[in-house]
């Protein structure tokens, strides 16, 4: 993005965490369920016990509670969104704009 000269927020996400409708929110521009952007490998999930299996509502939760659990970067633009994996899917979204 700064290599584009493109001017964006970064929101540091393990300081300002997404609340539960924030995420609620953000899975709904993504249109995908918590678990499609769950990061299994992270400590939290070990620690919490997690499967991915459990409910969207316990996710959330979860994801609020412990913000390294959602993959990241995301991109929120103009009501829609993208999950920058790999990055450069988020300048696909600043571009359709």
């Amino acid at each position: 993005m700064e290599e584009k000269g493109i001017d964006y927020r970064y929101r540091e996400y393990t300081e300002e965490p997404l609340s539960e409708k924030e995420i609620r929110e953000t899975l709904s521009l993504l249109g995908v369920p918590p678990r499609e952007v769950l990061r299994r490998n992270d400590r939290a999930f070990r620690e919490q016990g997690l499967s991915g299996t459990e409910s969207d509502s316990f996710l959330i939760q979860k994801m609020a509670e412990h913000p390294t659990l959602l993959q990241r970067p995301i991109g929120v633009l103009a009501g829609k969104a993208v999950l920058g994996r790999p990055p450069e899917r988020l300048l696909d979204l600043v571009l359709q704009d």
